[in-house]
């Protein structure tokens, strides 16, 4: 009956592998498809990772509970994974149904953020309960000898490897060149392929497993006695542990990888990557050990020099390494530079937390226990240490306290785990642990005293930091709920910077006031008698305060993801945005841009969207087809939408991609630039919810009135003297564009393509080729101006040559 069994084994790893890449496929989907629902704030986030993970503490904690022994543990297993796909297949036509249930609920303050709960429970309890019940149902075929206990170290290690290749599918591939819907089919066809496996292997195989290990595993302890209870404490706080640094790690590796789907790909990649080699090296020990929970306290007290490691990288190391991005050859050489940095931080950590939970197990066994409750509850434990640890560490400590306190927070809570796990052998083994105890005492003192700060120069500049050193004065330094930010001046002209997650994105710089008051005036003057306004993107608050001196805008409503931006940066620019933060006509909004206007029922006269670069994770979906609908439905009748689009750091493909977006909701759009020294540089969409025509007598003769003199200096300040000066940035329209689109890809809330189109330009620099391919093909706006022959004339004048 043994030789049987054995030979099952590895074929059963090898299912394990396959759930396991299913699981993170799935994951990054439903991430994705809810965040087009609840938004990608901070709070949406924590509470779609804790129902994520709550439901597969849940799942592992109660399946041995609810589920008979008397049932073969291969045939539940395949059970749970065909049940699994079909879920899976569910939850895409879920999420929109329940989503439809959103959008008519507040959006805002405890009732929303209720309601985001409620939709992430009601599409993600189902399949991620049925998910963390497949290693506890495993584990009931295997006996609690030495070697069982192993090999449930080994199908945790091939599951953890399997979510690698699913990140990194999924990431660089599936959601790439496909779509969620296709991505979800895959992960489905490969759950099902797994059910039809294990029923095979069920028809074959006992109920339980002989893995030829005559030796009994034998401990003094049940997981009812005092030192067993703090082996769950310890491998709990490992998890807390785990997803506390994962979440600092990620926030701040982004800043010097940039802050793409690509790199949290890769940082996802890598972090499982270390738990499966770590949980393989594990379980391999815990065959040989005579005191696995010794190991477990080397394994957490050795954790303490690998937090000390990566805080020691990431603030002083890597940032200095002579890298600048923009002399890449290409995106693909720098995500080799990219991985390397994220093996360099996070690898020793995570095999140190990989390793824990196969040593854990061995701790806790015993020949008569059920082991799938004693898989269940060590899963349970950990997942559970892991769901306090992402929303402590992203809701409170971060925001809080800094990263740099966050990460002397980690030290000393692995330092307590070790110290726990020491604790359980003096009565056993005195003189060891006691010594033990001393030393990781020590260390603990010595290691958390000398945690670095973050320097403020990588929060301004992220991966550029290096080209930066010596120019620029770091006025202040802000970590938030939702991203990192900074104040600069530069030294050669005193011009202010902000900058958020690493990249610039305002400054009191000609080319960038210009820009920032283009996207207020334009649709300001191209309306008739605006009255309310809403500004997606606080940023310096340049654009936002460009309505203050118009007369007739009674409401300015503001929406912006980060407090501390309103709040901090505003005070650096207040001359600049007209103090537009204290006006009584202004309402600020802390939420995601998109859960705003979704839910909002208020309607607007000007939308004016300046969203962060669309390759940041997440921005995408502020320029979909679904998103650009919902701001048309958004406005009055007459009004008007004006849309930001880089050109510098992007490609032609992202750049066709946004304006043909923009363009198949708002047919009647037009291009505005924003160049440099005659160069490409940034541009603006503007469209109105109708037709759009631009009366210029009517914009001059409220320009003469003396309550629009403040206007007038407002425009004059950026160079734009005259009503002239300002419509002279046309580029170019909707009807000459259809050439340059017609191999666009759209960018939908289905696919989010953008992020991927524009993941692969972020250090390149082709503004000007971008720009000059768009306007190629302009011709004269003859429709789109009601002026005066001479005005037209001039006009016309100054346009000359679209280069």
């Amino acid at each position: 009956m043994s030789k049987p069994s054995i030979k099952l084994l590895p074929i059963l790893l090898l299912l394990f592998v396959g759930s396991g890449m299913c699981a993170l496929i799935y994951e990054v989907v439903w991430f994705q498809l809810l965040e087009l629902v609840i938004g990608s704030s901070a709070i949406s986030l924590g509470v779609l990772l804790a129902t994520f993970m709550g439901g597969m503490c849940l799942g592992s904690l109660y399946l041995p509970r609810f589920i008979d022994k008397k049932h073969h543990p291969l045939k539940v297993y395949a059970f749970l994974e065909l049940g699994i796909g079909v879920m899976g297949v569910l939850v895409l036509y879920l999420v929109p149904l329940v989503g439809t249930l959103y959008t008519l609920t507040p959006g805002h303050g405890f009732v929303g953020i209720a309601m985001r709960a409620v939709v992430a429970a009601i599409c993600l309890l189902p399949p991620t309960i049925m998910m963390g019940a497949t290693l506890p149902a495993v584990a009931r075929w295997i006996e609690a000898t030495p070697k069982g206990v192993s090999w449930l170290g080994f199908f945790y290690g091939g599951n953890t490897a399997g979510a690698v290749i699913g990140a990194v599918l999924a990431g660089f591939y599936l959601l790439r060149k496909y779509d969620m819907s296709t991505a979800t089919l895959f992960a489905a066809a490969i759950n099902i392929a797994i059910f039809f496996a294990a029923r095979t292997i069920a028809a074959n195989a006992p109920v339980l497993a002989d893995t030829g290990d005559t030796e009994t595993l034998e401990t003094d302890e049940t997981h009812n006695t005092p030192s067993s209870r703090l082996v769950y404490v310890v491998i709990g706080m490992s998890g807390l542990c785990a997803l506390g640094a994962e979440v600092v790690w990620t926030r701040l590796l982004s800043l010097m990888l940039g802050a793409s789907t690509y790199t949290f790909s890769l940082i996802l990649a890598v972090f499982l990557a270390g738990l499966g080699i770590g949980s393989a090296a594990g379980a391999a020990l815990a065959r040989s050990l005579n005191r696995p929970q010794y190991a477990l306290g080397v394994a957490q007290a050795l954790q303490m020099l690998g937090i000390m490691w990566a805080a020691f990288m990431i603030a002083v190391a890597l940032p200095n390494w002579p890298v600048n991005p923009s002399l890449s050859p290409g995106p693909w050489f720098m995500f080799h530079v990219d991985v390397t940095k994220c093996i360099w931080v996070v690898l020793p950590s995570a095999c140190l937390w990989g390793a824990s939970f196969p040593l854990a197990l061995a701790a806790l066994a015993k020949r008569t226990e059920d082991t799938g409750k004693l898989a269940g509850r060590v899963y349970a434990a950990n997942t559970f240490g892991a769901i306090l640890g992402s929303l402590a560490f992203s809701l409170i400590v971060v925001p809080q306290f800094g990263t740099q306190h966050a990460q002397q927070l980690l030290l000393v809570l692995s330092g307590v785990s070790a110290l726990l796990a020491f604790s359980t052998m003096l009565s056993t083994a005195r003189v060891t642990a006691t010594a033990s105890l001393l030393v990781t005492a020590g260390a603990l003192i010595a290691l958390t005293t000398s945690v670095p700060a973050v320097p403020g120069l990588l929060v301004a500049y992220g991966r550029f930091m290096v080209t930066w050193l010596d120019r620029v004065q770091i006025e202040y330094v802000g970590e938030g709920m939702n991203s990192s930010i900074a104040v600069s001046k530069l030294g050669e002209n005193g011009a202010t910077q902000f900058h958020v997650a690493g990249k610039v994105e305002a400054s009191s710089l000609p080319q960038d006031m210009r820009l920032q008051r283009m996207l207020g005036h334009l649709p300001a003057l191209v309306h008739t008698d605006p009255k309310s306004v809403l500004i997606v993107g606080f940023g310096a608050g340049v654009t936002s305060g460009s309505f203050v001196p118009y007369p007739g805008i009674k409401r300015i409503v503001i929406c912006e993801l980060e407090p501390l931006i309103p709040q901090v940066v505003s005070t650096y620019f207040a001359t600049e945005n007209n103090h537009v933060k204290d006006d009584p006509r202004t309402q600020i909004f802390y939420d995601d841009a998109r859960s705003f206007i979704i839910t909002t029922k208020e309607k607007f006269d000007i939308i004016t969207s300046d969203p962060i670069h669309p390759w940041v994770k997440g921005a995408a979906s502020l320029y979909t087809e679904e998103y650009f609908e919902a701001v048309k439905d958004h406005l009055n009748p007459g009004g008007v939408v004006t849309q930001w689009v880089p050109l510098y750091e992007s490609n032609m493909a992202a750049v066709k991609s946004e304006v043909a977006t923009f363009l198949k909701v708002f047919p009647n759009g037009t291009v505005w630039a924003n160049n440099v020294d005659g160069k490409g540089y940034d541009v603006v969409m503007l469209a109105g919810k109708d037709s759009l025509r631009i009366n210029i007598n009517h914009i001059e003769e409220r320009l003469r009135q003396a309550d629009y003199q403040n206007v007038v200096e407002s425009l004059v300040e950026v160079g734009l003297n005259s009503s002239l000066a300002l419509f002279s940035t046309y580029a170019t329209q909707a009807s000459d564009l259809t050439s340059w689109v017609s191999d666009a890809e759209i960018n939908r809330d289905r696919n989010l393509r953008l992020q991927y189109l524009a993941g692969t330009g972020l250090n390149a620099y082709q503004g000007d080729a971008i720009f000059s391919s768009m306007a190629a093909g302009r011709k004269f706006p003859t429709n789109l101006f009601v002026a005066d022959s001479a005005w037209i004339g001039a006009l016309q004048g100054m346009l000359g040559s679209p280069q």
